[in-house]
């Protein structure tokens, strides 16, 4: 697959392909899936929890978030849009 044709200028070819096969993975609807799932397990394991892990329970908001919104938080690192291509989101 040819890179230019799906992806704006400036992004580039990957070396590693379990780092391409990893986002395209996260990007991908059970990849959503998976980040809303693991972000609601960390916000009611925080609460459940009390104290000092109510933190975990703000920090599992970002995965929640990322996955409703379908924005891959860590695409960019790897020269990847932050949003998948036709990805419409929720």
């Amino acid at each position: 697959m040819e890179l230019n044709s799906v992806y704006p200028p400036g992004y580039t070819e990957f070396t590693k392909e379990t780092d391409v096969a990893f986002v395209n993975f996260m990007s991908s609807r059970i990849g959503r899936a998976v980040r809303i799932a693991l972000g609601s397990a960390m916000i009611a394991i925080g609460i459940r929890l009390a104290g000092g892990w109510l933190a975990l329970s703000i920090i599992g908001i970002v995965p929640v978030a990322a996955g409703a919104f379908g924005v891959c938080l860590i695409a960019p690192l790897f020269h990847r849009p932050l949003r998948a291509p036709g990805s419409q989101g929720a």
